[in-house]
């Protein structure tokens, strides 16, 4: 019996062991990397490998993920996302960003979310099938699974007994668990769990006013989304929280990692919303009888003693109120943290209030001080604008100033030239008329023979009178001698001088003219 007992813990051990073993490698294939050991394995999503001997990748088959690649002693190759994985991620994270810009706009209004058709072979219907023997084949898996709906995908480690395949439809894959859990396969008990589902995320610290609509259109971003929706209680009130199923483990993933490396925000809210991988249980079957290990000591002892009462100050009684205190000091220890919680959010709340309304003053000061600026500096444009302009009239002002007093000076010296030049004209013109004068005098002694008193009276002209011209320079009051007769002897040679202006002396007396022995001799032309 011993010995018996000792098979069945080592069985469950070995169960536990390789359902541990599972996880962590769905875990560890989320990240890419494969299965290995003597006959290979697949890739992830993002590469391959293998440990000794390798498993290349070809089409669907067991040894290949959903895009891995070969393997080979060591490690080995990948798929094609194998390497340039930090290209890849800043390819992504580039989309991600332009996604992100088209959507940062006001969400006050948002069309209400189209119901779609369940995605076929989606998350969800990954089921988990255990226990199996080495020498399976996807063949018979197929013919197994095939009764219950459609089979895609299938993943199989043969050294750990187990394989993972997806269902077209969860009512098929929930089928499918009923009907083959715990049935019997080459005397081993399968075991059809659903597999753990990488997709769903689990999205906290979300403010009152965060709806399915916004949750899908933020997360909308990362990938394609299947499902998003906002936890409520029994009464329809705001649990700050939801979920998002993606339709790709590699956009939850992504979704995941910048979620957790930055501050995601989805309303003017500060309160950066929490991503989180979320477990969901399908499994609504529980545990059956079937299930138990009964050939365990343990089980045993348990199901010696039926469900019972314990009486009033029993031994029983004590220690089941043992429990009881415990768990009450556990639900008052959370509560009171649930509290303070509260509290501290509240009071971050406040904190983050008034750093918002300080963030805000000062960026109106700094629009105060650079409006300020501006404003002195136009100042300052202005007053130079204005000095320019002052200089500018001035210098026009002398220039104007200038030319005025060239013009005055021009028209001074253009008058003084137009009065000198008509004093001229009047000189010019009273000897012209002289020389008229002169010349009808000249006229009149000719005929007279000689001149007499009239000449005489002629020549006493420029001496009596006011002309400002001297005219001959001779002897003062003296009269013409001479007879009128012919051959006067007392002919004296006139004598003159040329023309003299502003002579004040106008009391000499004409040139005497002599006879000129009868003939009737002209006077010379006056030279001016």
């Amino acid at each position: 019996q011993s010995q018996t007992q000792l098979q069945a813990q080592a069985q469950a051990q070995a169960q536990t062991q390789a359902q541990a073993q599972a996880h962590a490698h769905l875990a560890f294939r989320a990240r890419g990397g494969g299965g290995g050991g003597g006959v290979g394995g697949g890739g992830g999503v993002v590469g391959g490998g293998g440990n000794n001997s390798g498993g290349g990748g070809g089409g669907r088959d067991r040894n290949r993920g959903s895009r891995g690649g070969g393997g080979g002693s060591g490690g080995g190759g990948g798929g094609p996302n194998s390497g340039g994985g930090n290209n890849s991620q800043r390819g992504d994270d580039f989309f991600i960003a332009q996604r992100l810009r088209s959507i940062s706009g006001p969400t006050h209004e948002l069309p209400p979310i189209e119901v779609a058709q369940e995605t076929k072979f989606s998350g969800r219907n990954r089921l988990y099938v255990g226990n199996l023997t080495n020498d399976i084949t996807d063949e018979e898996l197929r013919e197994m699974f095939k009764p219950y709906g459609e089979i895609g995908e299938i993943f199989s480690n043969l050294e750990k007994n187990f394989t993972f395949l997806k269902v077209d439809y969860h009512v098929n894959a929930e089928k499918a668990k009923r009907a083959l859990d715990g049935s019997m396969r080459k005397g081993r008990q399968l075991r059809v769990r659903f597999a753990p589902n990488a997709t769903i995320l689990r999205v906290s610290n979300l403010t009152p006013f965060v709806s399915n609509e916004l949750l899908y259109k933020a997360f909308e971003i990362f990938g394609p989304v299947e499902r998003a929706s906002i936890t409520v209680d029994d009464r329809g009130k705001h649990l700050g929280e939801g979920t998002v199923e993606f339709a790709k483990k590699s956009s939850a993933s992504a979704c995941l990692r910048l979620c957790n490396e930055k501050c995601f925000f989805l309303t003017a809210s500060l309160r950066p919303c929490l991503v989180e991988p979320m477990e969901v249980n399908d499994d609504n079957d529980g545990l059956p009888e079937k299930a138990l290990n009964k050939k365990l000591q343990e089980f045993n002892q348990e199901r010696s003693v039926g469900p019972r009462f314990a009486d009033q100050n029993s031994f029983e009684h004590e220690y089941g109120s043992r429990w009881k205190q415990l768990h009450d000091l556990f639900k008052s220890k959370q509560d009171a943290l649930k509290r303070e919680l509260k509290m501290e959010e509240e009071k971050l709340e406040a904190q983050m209030e008034y750093a918002r309304y300080e963030q805000e003053t000062e960026l109106l000061r700094q629009e105060l001080r650079k409006r300020e600026s501006d404003n002195e500096r136009k100042k300052l444009e202005w007053e130079m604008r204005e000095k320019q302009a002052e200089e500018m009239r001035k210098r026009e002002e002398e220039t104007m100033r200038r030319h005025q007093t060239e013009m005055q000076s021009r028209m001074v010296r253009q008058e003084e030239d137009m009065r000198r030049r008509q004093q001229e004209n009047t000189l010019f013109m009273q000897a012209q008329q002289l020389n008229s004068l002169l010349d009808q005098q000249e006229g009149f002694g000719g005929n007279n023979g000689g001149g007499g008193g009239v000449n005489a009276n002629f020549d006493n002209f420029g001496g009596n009178s006011n002309s400002p011209f001297e005219v001959f320079r001779g002897n003062n009051n003296s009269s013409m001698a001479g007879n009128n007769g012919p051959g006067g002897n007392n002919q004296q040679q006139d004598s003159f001088t040329p023309f003299e202006f502003g002579v004040n002396n106008m009391n000499q007396g004409g040139n005497q003219r002599g006879n000129n022995g009868g003939n009737n001799v002209p006077w010379g032309r006056r030279r001016f």
